[in-house]
């Protein structure tokens, strides 16, 4: 038996780690520059030299004030990119203010819990698997089931699944939203099985040319959604925006409503020229932040539904019915096959930037991990009432400038994200933001959907086969986005058949998707046609998707720092 000194030799051990990290300035604050990351670089502030910032590693010893300064950072930097989708699906459906905070705030709350299972590390017992990938990589909204909720809804109120009312109006459709969700929770399950394919098997079935085409498509077709926000938004009545009487309503696309996206816009690339190193990696909330003030200040916003919302919510505060809707399943499995290699590309980049190994059984291991856990988050998300979440890494450009890759930080940004999704109030504010702000946001953010899939496709040779494949692909994906419904009258069947009519719902749904089509014809052509090489081309034996960065990153969404897919 033990003796009495030896049991406690650790708790004084603990206790003395504890005064040490509580009660000292070394455990408090550390030896990190603080005034780097908040001095402007003004064009008249000479740059100088600051002494080399200490890198901190995956599970290196962290000052509390640094991991909550970090972890504040790495929230923001996230933010717009976890609110974004929640907003613009509610507005799909037609959800009034609460449902419109309810959404918002069981987003940040669960961003929060789930970026938690990615960041840390379960083996599976028995097995050889691990359910996360145990590196500070973060988990938010995916946007690319936007595209998906833009076709399906309007299918639902024009086939009597959602209300319309005598007028035509179409009504609140919570039923509409529980099959996006339990759709989407079922199709999650697909994620999972290609999880537990090797990763170097889904880059051959997979690569640059495929994953490329679609996120340009995605990009696109989100773009367009993103401008009408800009202009006014896509909901105004009779060419009124918001509507006749509301808070400085206005004609859709008139000056008032460019003018306030213009300068969100002109914000964001001021934070990127001038800005601290701490503004440059939260560029877009800034720019949302200075939209809000100067819309405020001009009487753009609705108080009332801020001053009624609740104090405090969480996920389950509200439920809907969850019933499976046939034709939206294989545009989700497509989302979700674009997420497993989007998952890849985040690891490889999370890794990077953390300077871990590139290659191996470890490195094999945590891609697994990493794609196993988004899986298993996009179906924990549905049973929380929530659409798909996926692997953010624009956060990987806040590490690359604070130089801190240290998994402590990412649990402070779990717990400021459940923090702020707790608090309704603060979900009531970010759904009262007028349109017009949102709009020149988020068209920031989509934009660089689009340009990621080009930066990824400018990394193949670009032979004549793969000019061949995106051109084949970019034809019908470019024009779903231009004509959404060039496919709806080329079914006329009218009977009373209601599963043939829902696999001809499907068959439209897949022809008016954008990426669905095209990342259907770039599969299947980069599949059937060999690579053939010019004169001058060299193979470089590398079929492997490759990383594209880009700023204020979104694709699953995400704003602010390099997105890397």
């Amino acid at each position: 038996m033990p003796s009495l000194e030896t049991a406690v030799k650790p708790l004084q051990f603990h206790y003395y780690r504890f005064k040490n990290k509580v009660a000292t300035r070394r455990g408090l604050f550390g030896n990190y520059d603080y005034k780097y990351l908040f001095t402007p670089q003004l064009p008249y502030m000479a740059k100088k030299a600051g002494r080399k910032q200490p890198f901190f590693g995956l599970n290196s010893e962290m000052p509390i004030f640094l991991g909550f300064l970090l972890g504040l950072q790495h929230a923001l930097a996230m933010l717009a990119g976890v609110i974004t989708p929640p907003i613009l699906v509610s507005l799909s459906a037609n959800f009034g203010d609460e449902l419109q905070q309810y959404l918002v705030g069981a987003s940040l709350v669960a961003s929060g819990l789930l970026s938690m299972i990615q960041i840390t590390r379960f083996r599976i017992p028995k097995t050889p698997y691990y359910i996360g990938s145990g590196i500070l990589s973060v988990v938010g909204t995916s946007f690319g089931v936007l595209p998906l909720v833009e076709k399906v809804l309007p299918m639902m109120y024009e086939t009597g699944y959602c209300p319309v009312d005598a007028s035509g109006k179409q009504l609140e459709c919570p039923d509409g939203y529980g099959a996006v969700v339990a759709t989407s929770t079922l199709c999650a399950l697909w994620e999972i099985a290609l999880s537990l394919v090797p990763p170097r098997y889904l880059k051959k079935l997979f690569p640059s040319v495929v994953t490329g085409t679609v996120l340009i498509t995605m990009g696109a077709s989100l773009l367009k959604a993103g401008f009408q926000d800009a202009l006014g938004g896509s909901g105004c009545v009779d060419g009124i925006c918001p509507y006749e009487g509301g808070p400085m309503a206005g004609q859709y696309g008139s000056a008032r409503f460019i003018g306030l996206a213009f300068l969100v816009y002109v914000t964001i690339v001021l934070c990127e020229k001038w800005g601290a190193p701490i503004m440059k990696s939260c560029g877009v909330i800034i720019g949302l932040l200075v939209g809000c003030i100067v819309a405020a200040a001009c009487g753009y916003f609705d108080r009332s539904s801020i001053d009624s919302a609740r104090a405090f919510s969480f996920p389950w505060v509200k439920t809907f019915r969850l019933r499976v809707y046939g034709p939206a399943v294989i545009p989700f499995l497509v989302v979700y096959t674009l997420l497993v290699m989007e998952t890849l590309g985040d690891m490889n980049a999370s890794m990077e930037v953390a300077r871990l190994e590139l290659e191996g059984p470890l490195y094999e291991s945590r891609l697994q991990g990493g794609v196993t856990a988004d899986g298993v988050n996009g179906l924990v998300a549905g049973l929380m009432t929530l659409t798909p979440m996926s692997t953010f890494a624009q956060n990987n450009g806040v590490v690359a400038i604070t130089r801190c890759a240290n998994r402590a930080v990412g649990y402070w940004a779990c717990v400021i994200l459940i923090v702020m999704g707790i608090f309704t109030k603060f979900a009531a504010a970010l759904t009262s933001i007028p349109k017009p702000v949102l709009g020149g946001m988020t068209c920031f953010l989509f934009t660089s959907v689009l340009v990621s899939g080009l930066k990824i496709i400018s990394s193949i040779p670009f032979t004549r086969r793969d000019r061949f494949v995106l051109t084949a692909a970019l034809l019908p994906g470019i024009g779903c986005v231009m004509i959404p419904t060039w496919f709806d009258n080329v079914f006329t069947y009218s009977g009373n058949n209601r599963a043939l009519q829902g696999f001809l719902n499907a068959i439209t749904l897949v022809m008016e998707s954008s990426y669905c089509l095209a990342g259907f014809v770039a599969t299947i052509l980069n599949l059937v046609l060999p690579q053939e090489f010019d004169d001058g081309d060299e193979d470089d034996g590398d079929d492997d998707v490759h990383c594209g960065e880009y700023e204020y990153g979104a694709g699953s969404g995400g704003v602010g720092g390099t997105r890397t897919l």
